[in-house]
């Protein structure tokens, strides 16, 4: 749809352009733009600035080097030391085997038979059994029972979740409860519950000297051996290559002719073959335990001290994998892939290893972006980490928590969100980590005597709730996954009981941030629910209005929460989306005390300039409520606001809303509340002068406040407004003439100004003969046709969400624009007639 770019454009150039939407106002109403008065064709400026930073800083961004492309690189390396000493080693066996025990067997001296006889045994056997001790010392790095960092407390008390609670409301009595209660293992590096499986690393291989012959001391004892195997091999065939005591050879005799260069041969082959196992092995000692290069690498990807058992696991992967296939195939793993594959396993402590490099990278801002996206493109892996969302084990709560941390960062992404919302099971899950930690005290259904307590039994819960409204915040974007959210059994309720903040949370001088942060995820879930589009919307509204406790805790927000203004102004948002809907206009008009809360924030002249939203946001709520609702104006008009709503009219930050709540109490009380209503006329003269001097929204509000405040004057007030405010009435009806001029097409930004100015129009029209004849000579019945060709179902609605239209006019444009051509034609007859 066209629409206009600037205010100031020629009244020739009609079509207007969507640029429009985001231009700056030089006023006080570029604070309530868009509102839910106009529609919305995307998203807001700020979030459009926000993505294009966000784009351009993706665009910008250096490419960051693999940490762990060191690690596979130095495993290629060791394996081409490895496999370069084991194809020696096999040649020199086979030369050994079929060239001297073969064909010099006999002709041997005795020391090179037993020289050749243990070389052969040791490396052989070193040979062979080579991915043997890779295999022990593989599986000795999967303990991480020896890790004293205790990462997941750490992400708690960091929080401080639940510790600053416990602090700020309770005494020295609850704490020592608390202490003792967490006085039992949580973490999983402390202490594991036996399971019906062994641990590798802690297999007693025989049934005595259990503290030897376990698998990781094994490796080690394999380690040395190995050492001690080269060492032994370079000493045989260093002493037999120096001295050379292979035996005389007798002149004429066939069978030794060729013996010395054959033991030659071989005793160098094995001093090679030793000597480059040991450079393997020097080379390894180098970088391992002079270089630090797995403590570096973990230090690169900021694992922590924890992580070290991670990096050593995988770089014994690459490696395994280096030695036993190609040399290439360890250069084709990574950090994200590698922890991926962890998560399928049985075992606790490599899904705990997988989980936690998976989190680190997640929340990391130089590896995030990689690893969101290998992750987002598996499905695999995104329904294991919501099946863990289900596990309630104590000892599985940092592999729980740290898959909550992951998908609420997938779900930043909206295809991921969509994934994550597809995979069968997935809201449930996410229900499962919010846990309600209130307790009841006395008669449940007093909403006063529900009080937030800690949670003894479930210490930890707050940090659960924080990510699961994380997540539902996030996949709740899309409107199709709203409504599985509002199907989802049980979800909603709690998501609202959350929103609960009473006078003792709001106004405690030491209430937690980690409270004060569920509750406004709280209730910005619910904003987002409640202001779904479509069919999905509707039943979402009604399902949250329907909750008895959903208004009683937005009451106490607005009434204890000066503190919070943000709080506040999510809590009147949610009231403004409800309205949409009659039966919830009714419940919040019916509970009491929400009008009066909104009207005193609305004119609470104490709040900064700098949170001022939050007045602008509660006159938004209030025309909402009033508009097509009798007994909410009945209701309003019995506050005896009537004064402050004039007052508010001068108000640069309140007048736009101020004149709508004034338009719809005209407009839809009932004829017994004439007498209050006739009150309101008293505003007259602002609102005639704001018509003529201001533009755009506020010129379009103030119109619409007029066509329906002035039919409760005489006309004898009406004169006296016009002369009182120096504005006469030619003046007004050209300025409505100029203003159907000037929109020849409906404009998104201003969707009813033309109805509006035709409506006052008629007005006049009604009230004296000589502003038909002043219509008549300024051209007034062909713009006025010019409306009927291009009306659109923009200007059908009172509101809309988003794209969609809602509340429409009971009078339709068309039938508008008849009514004033009528009285101009019936106007002309009887000028033809005289």
């Amino acid at each position: 749809m066209n629409h206009k770019s600037s205010p100031i454009e020629s009244e020739s150039s009609v079509h207007l352009h969507i640029s429009e939407l985001t231009a700056k106002l030089s006023d006080a109403e570029s604070i309530i733009s868009p509102t839910i008065f106009e529609p919305q064709t995307g998203g807001s400026s700020v979030n459009t600035k926000t993505s294009s930073a966000a784009a351009s800083a993706a665009i910008t961004r250096p490419p960051v080097r693999a940490p762990e492309k060191k690690l596979t690189l130095f495993a290629l390396r060791l394996a081409v030391l490895e496999k370069a000493a084991s194809g020696i080693g096999t040649l020199g066996f086979i030369w050994a085997t079929v060239v001297l025990l073969g064909g010099f067997a006999i002709t041997l001296d005795k020391t090179d038979f037993w020289f050749i006889t243990v070389i052969l045994l040791i490396e052989g056997t070193r040979i062979f059994s080579r991915s043997h001790e890779l295999e022990w010392q593989h599986q000795a790095t999967w303990t991480i029972a020896d890790v004293g960092i205790n990462s997941f407390r750490a992400i708690k008390s960091s929080s401080s979740f639940v510790i600053r609670t416990g602090k700020s409301i309770f005494g020295t009595h609850q704490r020592r409860a608390i202490c003792k209660n967490r006085s039992r293992p949580r973490n999983m590096d402390e202490q594991r519950i036996v399971t019906r499986t062994w641990t590798s690393s802690e297999v007693p291989l025989l049934p005595y000297a259990k503290w030897v012959f376990i698998s990781r001391n094994v490796s080690k004892l394999l380690y040395w051996l190995q050492l001690a195997s080269a060492t032994a091999c370079v000493v045989l065939s260093l002493i037999k290559l120096v001295l050379r005591n292979f035996g005389e050879v007798e002149k004429g005799d066939s069978d030794k002719r060729n013996r010395n260069s054959a033991l030659i041969i071989f005793y160098s082959l094995a001093l090679a073959e030793a000597l480059l196992f040991l450079l393997e092995k020097a080379y390894w000692e180098w970088k391992v335990s002079f270089r630090k290069l797995l403590e570096g690498v973990n230090n690169e990807c900021e694992l922590g001290e924890s992580g070290l058992i991670s990096i050593r696991r995988f770089f014994y992967d690459a490696y395994s994998k280096c030695v036993n296939g190609s040399i290439f195939d360890g250069l084709k793993m990574d950090m994200v892939s590698f922890s991926m594959e962890l998560l399928d396993s049985n075992s606790p402590d490599e899904q705990l290893i997988g989980v936690r490099i998976l989190r680190k990278f997640a929340t990391s801002p130089r590896f995030s972006e990689d690893t969101l996206q290998k992750i987002g493109i598996n499905l695999s892996v995104m329904e294991r980490l919501v099946e863990m969302l289900n596990w309630k084990d104590a000892e599985e709560e940092e592999i729980r928590y740290s898959s909550a941390e992951i998908l609420a960062k997938i779900a930043g992404k909206k295809q991921n969100s969509l994934r994550i919302a597809g995979i069968p099971g997935a809201m449930e899950s996410i229900s499962c980590l919010l846990h309600v930690s209130r307790s009841h005290n006395g008669a449940c259904d007093e909403i006063s005597e529900k009080k937030i307590i800690i949670d003894k039994q479930n210490y930890g819960s707050w940090a659960f709730n924080h990510m699961g409204l994380q997540i539902l915040k996030k996949i709740a974007r899309d409107h199709d996954i709203c409504g599985k959210i509002g199907n989802t059994r049980g979800l909603l309720p709690k998501i609202i009981d959350f929103a609960h903040a009473d006078e003792r949370l709001l106004r405690h001088p030491t209430a937690t941030d980690s409270q004060i942060v569920t509750v406004k995820r709280s209730l910005q879930v619910l904003k987002m629910l409640a202001s779904t589009s479509g069919s999905s919307g509707r039943q979402l509204r009604k399902e949250i209005s329907e909750i008895v406790f959903t208004i009683s805790y937005i009451r106490d927000i607005l009434k204890f929460g000066e503190k919070y203004p943000e709080l506040q102004i999510l809590a009147i948002e949610i009231l403004s989306s409800l309205a949409i809907e009659e039966d919830a206009t009714e419940r919040i008009g019916g509970t009491g005390g929400v009008l009066k809360e909104l009207f005193n924030i609305f004119f609470n002249d104490e709040i900064l300039e700098s949170d001022g939203h939050v007045r602008v946001a509660a006159g938004e709520a209030l025309a909402m409520l009033a508009l097509e609702s009798k007994s909410t104006c009945e209701r309003i008009l019995k506050l005896g606001i009537n004064g402050d709503l004039i007052k508010a009219l001068e108000i640069p930050l309140l007048r736009v809303n101020a004149a709508r709540i004034l338009r719809n109490l005209c407009a839809y009380s009932g004829k017994d509340s004439f007498e209050d209503l006739k009150g309101l006329t008293a505003a007259g003269n602002t609102i005639l002068e704001a018509i003529m001097r201001e533009e755009n929204k506020l010129q379009e509000v103030m119109i619409g406040a007029a066509s329906h405040i002035f039919k409760f004057m005489t006309p004898e007030e009406s004169r006296n407004m016009f002369k009182n405010s120096g504005v006469n009435e030619f003046d007004l009806a050209h300025r409505l003439f100029m203003i159907l001029k000037k929109y020849q097409y409906p404009s998104i930004r201003v969707p009813s100004i033309r109805r509006y100015a035709i409506e006052l129009g008629i007005w006049m029209m009604r009230e004296d003969e000589m502003n038909i004849r002043t219509f008549q000579s300024l051209g007034m019945e062909k713009e006025l046709k010019s409306v009927v060709e291009t009306t659109s179902e923009l200007e059908s609605f009172n509101i809309f969400s988003g794209i969609v239209g809602m509340c429409r006019h009971s009078v339709s444009m068309q039938s508008l624009v008849e009514i004033a051509i009528k009285l101009l034609e019936e106007e002309r007859k009887n000028t033809d007639s005289r």
